[in-house]
């Protein structure tokens, strides 16, 4: 009898991320959100900024949606983000 195991084993990663400094607050932030284009995902976030800037003094909020949740985020996606804002939130809809 074989038995097979569900977990897998993590490979190690050969790309170094470093390990960015924290933010003592957000205030003057510029938050980036990446929606992964599943239903009512823009709502949430939209929800999401408005408290942000609420309670947080975020200053801008720049957004990009994927086609679909099962694409990658397009190359130009991962460029606006990274170079417009402080913090991205991955989000999620349905």
């Amino acid at each position: 009898m074989i038995v097979l195991s569900p977990e897998g084993h993590a490979r190690p990663s050969q790309l170094h991320v470093p390990v960015l400094q924290k933010f003592s607050d957000l205030n003057g932030k510029v938050v980036g959100f990446l929606d992964n284009g599943k239903p009512n995902g823009d709502l949430l976030q939209e929800r999401f900024a408005e408290l942000l800037k609420q309670s947080y003094n975020i200053t801008a909020v720049i957004r990009r949606r994927k086609i679909s949740a099962q694409q990658a985020a397009p190359k130009q996606h991962i460029e606006d983000l990274s170079a417009q804002a402080d913090f991205v939130i991955n989000g999620l809809g349905d």
